[in-house]
């Protein structure tokens, strides 16, 4: 990196942690998005060659008011947020010592529309847990067979009339998956060809009717208490913990 790179990047970093920017609409979902994968940029580690290190727990800390408009976004803002920095990460080849978790906490210092980020690198074992995101939502899949269907018998229902009552289902053994059609009507799709039964990949895209279910892998941290990472002053009794895995 040079040296106009690790200037840019400083100044980034301190506009950042001051106040990334403040919006008269208040502060939308996008901008977090726009500071964490900052947040990444601006810490990242050389280690090695082949190794950049770069946080893995956030605090996004912001107003009290933007706190109650975007906490009622619940699951859908936590696994955007997620997925945004987990794909900026595989993108610029960053690794994490651990598990990923997000939270959200309000402060009430801030005014509407501004935000901090704040983070730090926690070691520990990556407790890798298999999702679908459909129709917005992430849902973990459970060890042994999840069967995914328009029943109400199914594991994960789906309101799709193109769908079979037990449609197909996704078989999880810890570390591999595979993916079943379970004589449907209409067939199951897996990457746009039509399957009977297929090893199932992570980022892989299953079709069901209309319904297209995106299997994933993703890194979990396990539940912890770090408050003691904010300031005093930011250490409010109020926050949305965005962690994957823990009350999806």
């Amino acid at each position: 990196m040079g040296l106009l790179d690790r200037i840019e990047r400083g100044l980034e970093r301190a506009f950042n942690g001051a106040f990334a920017k403040t919006f008269k609409s208040g502060l939308q979902p996008v901008e977090i998005v726009s500071a964490l994968k900052r947040e990444l940029d601006t810490r990242a580690s050389i280690v090695s060659r082949e190794r950049v290190l770069v946080p893995n727990r956030f605090h996004v800390v912001i107003s009290p008011a933007d706190y109650d408009r975007l906490s009622g976004l619940g699951n859908s803002l936590r696994d955007s947020l997620l997925d945004e920095v987990e794909q900026h990460a595989a993108r610029q080849r960053y690794q994490f010592a651990g598990g990923l978790s997000v939270k959200l906490l309000e402060d009430d210092t801030l005014a509407e529309g501004q935000l901090r980020i704040e983070s730090r690198t926690v070691e520990g074992r990556v407790l890798w847990t298999p999702v679908v995101d459909v129709h917005g939502r992430r849902i973990p899949l459970r060890v042994g067979a999840n069967v995914i269907g328009r029943g109400q018998d199914a594991d994960i229902t789906i309101d799709d009339t193109g769908a079979s009552r037990r449609h197909v289902e996704i078989v999880w053994d810890g570390q591999r998956a595979g993916v079943r059609d379970l004589g449907s009507t209409n067939g199951t799709k897996l990457n746009g060809r039509r399957i009977a039964h297929s090893v199932l990949e992570p980022d892989s895209l299953i079709e069901i009717g209309r319904t297209q279910l995106h299997f994933k892998v993703v890194p979990q941290a396990p539940p912890s208490d770090d408050t003691a990472f904010l300031p005093r002053q930011n250490r409010l009794p109020r926050q949305n913990g965005l962690t994957p895995g823990g009350g999806r």
